[in-house]
């Protein structure tokens, strides 16, 4: 990466486009706090996390706290049930598992596939395993949300309301997502566009983002 500089506010909503190579994923990992910079700092809900290759606090809890990821395929654990695996997120950030499982049953719902919470992945339609895996993320209310390629293995419908969800997410509850995608078909979703091309990123000046929306919550 050179001389990258981004910043995503509260309730915002960014795509990442770029070529393959461009260094998408190496952006995504240093600001998900995998892998470190050689140079520059990370900040997150206004605190400084990462100074180049030195972390600056406990970067295994600090993820677990503030942030949600997102993938391609949605990793969800086989053996569990879709309400289990987010369940499980919520009791790894310490939440006891009567209210955990309370809660995991509320966002499954609140995302459209609570009638599936007793289902094993394997019983899930690709759209409905990226719920679950968005559920899982969104757990305990990350003020980051990062999603490499989300839509790859989804149809355009699907892919567009998975894109709509986290528009949604990020307005409700004021986290800042961040997605990296090469699906076209729905940018008129996000807030800005940043396009990357040889570790470079800029920002897309593309017409759809002219539409009125809402101001964002203030960042902090």
């Amino acid at each position: 990466m050179q001389d990258v500089t981004v910043r995503v506010e509260r309730g915002e909503v960014v795509a990442l486009l770029g070529p393959s190579g461009s260094g998408k994923s190496t952006f995504l990992t240093a600001v998900g706090l995998i892998n470190p910079p050689t140079s520059g700092s990370v900040w997150i809900g206004g605190e400084l996390v990462q100074e180049g290759p030195r972390a600056l606090t406990d970067l295994r809890a600090f993820r677990r706290r503030h942030m949600g990821f997102v993938f391609q395929k949605s990793n969800l654990i086989p053996f569990l049930k879709a309400r289990e695996n987010v369940q499980i997120a919520l009791e790894l950030g310490s939440l006891g598992s009567r209210e955990a499982r309370k809660r995991a049953l509320q966002l499954l719902d609140d995302l459209g596939v609570g009638e599936r919470s007793e289902h094993y992945p394997t019983e899930l339609s690709g759209g409905q395993q990226q719920r679950v895996a968005v559920a899982r993320a969104i757990a305990n209310q990350p003020e980051l949300i990062l999603a490499d390629e989300p839509t790859a293995a989804l149809d355009s419908n699907r892919g567009r309301q998975v894109m709509e969800l986290f528009r949604e997410i990020a307005r409700q509850r004021g986290s800042a997502a961040i997605v990296v995608t090469h699906d076209h078909r729905a940018l008129d979703v996000f807030d800005r566009i940043y396009e990357m091309e040889d570790g470079v990123i800029r920002e897309g000046q593309d017409d759809l983002h002219t539409r009125a929306k809402p101001d964002p919550p203030p960042a902090t």
